[in-house]
């Protein structure tokens, strides 16, 4: 489809210095009778003013003719500036708007401020200009200078559709460098409609996402609240309060139910149960999961998410019946990727209940038919994963190591299953070996050389292990889980526990509340002997997070203070949250624990 505001061909030339010209002798009230001298003088002006329109008219033409080829040559600075130059002459706001894209096209933010600011004053009520100046400003992360342009655009929103604008004006400001003064900029913006109704909750619900963002919880759950009051009843405060919730705020999760109880709507109660998912709450998201599947049959995200869960608590009948209720509703997906992606889940969650009823043929076939070549890799490293639990690691290594690749990155990919395959299967120093190869190949890489550090611990190279992490930590002071990771190294082998409870503490000081950092400190004050403490901030770090680790650590506490009931319900949790995991099974062995 051609621009609207390019114009090609001469016949549109000529229309346009015609069309000037009949504009300007289009007849208006009779004039008065004058003699002959005086009409031929008037005549000659006549004349000469369609002159001057008609060369004026040539002359834009020709300015944006020679814009819109040089910005099809890629030439975007000078097309601009022909477009802006043809938009000033003309006063037309098309063009200003055209100018305006160019510049924007051409990365150069000042030049597109400075045309889109044109276009405002040329058009000042115009809410796209506005819109045109607010964005350009935002993106060139000047946020304290856009606060007055996000006021006018709430201003020109109708109050009807305010709720749509709130939405994208989150979104706008979400990758603002100064989290905090994004967020005071659209709380000043937004104020004006805090008390009202109808858009007063939406407009919360926004201030107390940004606030959130900022990592002002306090301030979010402020917004929440007056929300509340305004309209219990509202999505956007509820999915608010989600997001309170998946950040740790449990005290809202009442707010959450009671909007759930009243407005069954699958989407929200799947983000609640991804939300719990994310907590390792895993029964209380398989309850979520259940209720939408009872109420909304025709919901096909739900049916494989809750396969999934059952499938990792051995559930196979009932995850084979949630299966091919999503296998009947794939036909409905939409062409395309979406269509592949959902065939792909089937086939990959078929395969892991085929493998776990011991079929691994049939597991194989169905990762055989997996659709889209992108996925190669990953299905390669599952049927590898598959060979290396029934016994034949080096034949999964091999299928993994002959999978084809194109380009560095998916070389560098590939390395890093094969790493994972030998890790799952206990072949820590291979792993470390595998793992140290790609580390050297990216040394500035601080992710990287954190995994390789973990891998180390885990081949009992526990030198080279700390030598990693304390690297890490001069280079990049503020990754904390290399702080938590060195404390707790020492903790679990009892040693300088002085030094980790101060490591473990300063990556907690920057996460606060983070549980798996609130476990680490816990196991530190259970080796000094300080069992009432480790008992408190394990309980913390449980309530938080479900996860099986956590449960281990709690239990051993419980247990090692003669409250053995407790401790055995624990770790029966823990074993229905995963009861593979190395450590809560070392643990229940080493106590001679039956839960």
């Amino acid at each position: 489809m051609v621009h609207p505001l390019r114009i090609q061909g001469l016949a549109v030339a000529t229309a346009l210095v015609m069309g000037s010209a009949i504009a300007s002798a289009q007849p208006a009230d009779p004039p008065p009778k004058v003699d002959r001298t005086e009409q031929a003088t008037d005549l000659e002006q006549s004349m000469e003013r369609e002159g001057n329109q008609a060369a004026l008219s040539a002359e834009l033409f020709y300015e944006i003719l020679v814009g819109e080829l040089a910005a099809q040559e890629g030439a975007l600075n000078d097309a601009q500036a022909l477009i802006m130059e043809a938009a000033r002459s003309s006063n037309n706001e098309k063009l200003y708007r055209r100018a305006t894209e160019l510049a924007v096209q051409s990365r150069s933010g000042d030049r597109a401020l400075r045309n889109a600011r044109a276009w405002l004053e040329a058009y000042p009520e115009s809410r796209d200009a506005n819109r045109a100046v607010l964005r350009i400003l935002v993106a060139m992360n000047r946020i304290a200078d856009s606060a007055s342009y996000l006021r006018r655009e709430v201003e020109l929103t109708p109050a009807a559709n305010r709720s749509a604008t709130f939405l994208a004006i989150t979104q706008l400001y979400n990758n603002a460098s100064d989290k905090s003064l994004a967020a005071d900029v659209v709380e000043q913006a937004l104020e004006i409609d805090f008390k009202d109704p109808k858009n007063g909750p939406m407009a919360l619900a926004a201030v107390g996402h940004m606030r959130l963002v900022a990592d002002q919880k306090q301030a979010a759950l402020q917004a929440l609240q007056n929300g509340a009051k305004l309209s219990p009843d509202s999505g956007a405060i509820a999915l608010l309060a989600m997001e309170l919730l998946e950040s740790g705020s449990t005290e809202v999760e009442p707010l959450v139910k009671r909007y759930l109880e009243k407005n069954a709507s699958p989407q929200l109660r799947l983000t609640y149960a991804r939300v719990l998912l994310g907590q390792k709450r895993t029964a209380d998201a398989k309850t979520q999961l259940q209720l939408i599947t009872r109420d909304t049959p025709e919901f096909p995200e739900a049916w494989v998410i809750l396969a999934n869960l059952q499938l990792q608590n051995n559930e196979l009948d009932a995850a084979d019946t949630s299966l091919a209720q999503f296998g009947a509703l794939l036909p409905k997906l939409p062409d395309g990727v979406g269509r592949n992606a959902g065939e792909a889940q089937f086939y990959l969650l078929k395969a892991e209940l085929a493998e776990k009823r011991k079929r691994y043929d049939e597991a194989d076939d169905y990762l055989q038919r997996i659709p889209d070549a992108a996925n190669l890799l990953s299905v390669q490293a599952r049927r590898a994963d598959m060979l290396a639990r029934q016994g034949k690691v080096q034949e999964g290594r091999a299928l993994i190591q002959a999978t084809p690749v194109t380009g560095p990155n998916q070389k560098r990919l590939k390395q890093i299953a094969e790493v994972q395959l030998l890790r799952d299967a206990g072949l820590n120093q291979e792993a470390y070996t595998l793992q140290a190869d790609l580390q050297n190949q990216s040394p500035n890489d601080v992710e990287l050389a954190y995994d390789t550090a973990l891998l180390a611990e885990k081949a009992g190279k526990f030198d080279e292990m700390e030598r990693l992490l304390r690297d890490i930590i001069q280079r990049k002071p503020d990754f904390k889980h290399a702080y938590n990771a060195l404390g707790y190294s020492y903790a679990d082998r009892n040693i300088k526990l002085e030094e980790a409870q101060a490591l473990i503490q300063k990556a907690l000081d920057m996460q606060p509340g983070d549980p798996f950092i609130t476990d680490s400190l816990a196991w530190v004050h259970f080796r000094r002997g300080n069992l009432p403490e480790a008992e408190k901030l394990l309980e913390q770090a449980y309530a938080t997070r479900q996860d099986a680790e956590i449960a281990a650590h709690l239990g051993e506490v419980l247990w090692t203070q003669g409250k053995q009931d407790r401790a055995l319900l624990v770790w029966r949790q823990g074993l229905k949250e995963d009861s593979s995991n190395d450590t809560l099974l070392e643990t229940l062995k080493r106590l001679n624990a039956k839960p």
